[in-house]
C-alpha cells in the first residue's frame, strides 16, 4: 500500500496537468482603443502583472500582451486591470527597516492597477510581494494613491502616518457618514471595499464591485469516516525476548475536518486542522507469553493541501501533515506476567493523495510516517504504522 501511494503521487507530481490554470473569457483593449475578446490565461495574480498571456479564439498559440501596449484588460466576470501612470509610494512596512521620515517618497511609475470597486468612486489596489497600496479617484478625474505609512518616531517607536483616513473625509464624504466610520477604518481592502460601496450607495449611483463577484467559498466543514490498516511492533533495548510485533489490523476512524482555502494562486492551496478517532487493538506473543494492545487516542492533524484541477466538477489533491497525538489514560500494552507499559505519543508525519468531485464527495489514500508510541520509557521503543483510506462529505 505504501509503495504504491508514493508511485501515483510522483506520477501526478511529475505529469504536466496543465489545466489548474486555464484559459478564461476575457478582453483586452490596446493603446488605439480597440476592444479585443480573447482567452486570457488566468494564473490568479499574487502580485500586479506587467503582462498576461492570452490566445485568439482562431489561433491555436497564445501571445504575451505587455502593459506597454495595453490600457485595459478583464477576465469575465472575475477581475479588471487598467493601465496608469501615476505616483506611487514604496515605503517598506518592515519594523526593521522602517525611516524617521513620516511623508511618503513617491516617484512616478506605469501600473496595472487591479479594480476593487468601479463607479462614480473607484477603488484600486497594486500588490507588488509585501507592498500593498490603494488607490482611488472620483468621476473620471486622476488616480491617486491612498496614503498609509509606517515610520519611527524620536523616541524610536512606530508612527502611523493615516492621511487615507483625511483624503477618504474630504474627497469622498456623504451626509449620513459619520466622522468615526473614517476614523475606525483600517488600511485593509475589506474596510475600503465597503467604505467605497456605502459612498456610491450613499449617491445612489450603480457600481461594480468586483470583490462581490469573485467572492467564494473560503472554508469547509467535512465528515471524514475511513477505514485505517495500521502495524504495532515494540522493541526491548535490554531483552530482545521482548520484543513483540502485533501484526497489521483494520479498524475504523472518524474525523471532522475545516479546511481553510487560501485566496490567492486560484484557491489551490488550502490549510486543513482535522481532529480524528481512532483506535488499534491486537495481540502477540513474547517469550511464551500473551502481549495485549489496546491503544484508543485523539488525533489531530495540521498542515496543508495543494489541489490540481481536471475540470470544473473534478480535482486532485495532495496533503502534507503533522499529527498530534492524545492517547487516551487507559491505553496500556499488557504483558501477561503483569507488566503494563503505558502508552505516550509523539508527533509523526503523513501524506495524502485524493480526489474530490463537486466539492462535496471526496475520497483520500493517507500514509503516516513511523509514531513512536512508548515515549516515556528508555529502554523501549515502538514502530506504529497507518495507511488510512478516508471518505469525505462536505455539509457546506
Amino acid at each position: 500500500m505504501k509503495n504504491l501511494l508514493l508511485s501515483i503521487f510522483i506520477l501526478i507530481l511529475s505529469s504536466n496537468i496543465y489545466s489548474q490554470i486555464s484559459f478564461e473569457q476575457g478582453y483586452y483593449i490596446d493603446n488605439s482603443g480597440q476592444k479585443i475578446n480573447c482567452l486570457i490565461k488566468n494564473i490568479d495574480w499574487n502580485s500586479n502583472p506587467t503582462e498576461f498571456e492570452y490566445s485568439l479564439a482562431a489561433e491555436k498559440e497564445s501571445k504575451i500582451a505587455k502593459i506597454k501596449s495595453v490600457k485595459e484588460f478583464g477576465i469575465d466576470n472575475i477581475s479588471k486591470y487598467i493601465r496608469s501612470t501615476l505616483d506611487i509610494d514604496r515605503s517598506v512596512e518592515n519594523i526593521n527597516n522602517l525611516s524617521y521620515d513620516r511623508k511618503p517618497i513617491f516617484k512616478e511609475e506605469t501600473l496595472f492597477l487591479k479594480v476593487l470597486v468601479e463607479g462614480k468612486a473607484s477603488l484600486y489596489e497594486f500588490k507588488d510581494g509585501n507592498l500593498t497600496r490603494y488607490f482611488y479617484n472620483k468621476e473620471g478625474s486622476s488616480i491617486k494613491q491612498l496614503v498609509y505609512k509606517s515610520y519611527k518616531t524620536e523616541n524610536n517607536k512606530i508612527g502611523k502616518n493615516n492621511r487615507f483616513k483625511n483624503q477618504l473625509w474630504n474627497d469622498l464624504k456623504c451626509s449620513t457618514f459619520k466622522i468615526s466610520v473614517v476614523e475606525n477604518l483600517k488600511y485593509q481592502k475589506s474596510d475600503l471595499v465597503y467604505y467605497f460601496a456605502k459612498y456610491n450607495e450613499c449617491n445612489n449611483e450603480t457600481y461594480i464591485d468586483y470583490e462581490e463577484k469573485q467572492k467564494k467559498d473560503f472554508f469547509n466543514l467535512s465528515f471524514r469516516p475511513g477505514i485505517n490498516f495500521s502495524n504495532l511492533s515494540i522493541q526491548n533495548s535490554i531483552s530482545n525476548s521482548r520484543n513483540t510485533d502485533f501484526g497489521n489490523e483494520l479498524a475504523f476512524r472518524f474525523g471532522v475536518e475545516a479546511e481553510f482555502i487560501m485566496p490567492f494562486n486560484k484557491n489551490k492551496w488550502a490549510l486543513i486542522i482535522e481532529p480524528t478517532y481512532q483506535y488499534f487493538k491486537s495481540e502477540g506473543e513474547a517469550s511464551n507469553q500473551i502481549v495485549d494492545v489496546d491503544y484508543k487516542s485523539i488525533e489531530l492533524t495540521i498542515g496543508f493541501r495543494h489541489y490540481l484541477f481536471l475540470n470544473e466538477n473534478s480535482k486532485l489533491f495532495i496533503n502534507g501533515s503533522v499529527f498530534f497525538d492524545r492517547s487516551s489514560n487507559n491505553s496500556i500494552i499488557n504483558f501477561e506476567s503483569g507488566v503494563d507499559l503505558r502508552i505516550e505519543t509523539r508527533s509523526n508525519l503523513a501524506f495524502g493523495l485524493g480526489y474530490k468531485h463537486n466539492d462535496r464527495y471526496s475520497l483520500e489514500l493517507r500514509y503516516q510516517t513511523s509514531r513512536e508510541i512508548l515515549s516515556e520509557y528508555v529502554y523501549w521503543n515502538s514502530d506504529y504504522r497507518t495507511f488510512s483510506m478516508i471518505f469525505g462529505y462536505s455539509i457546506f
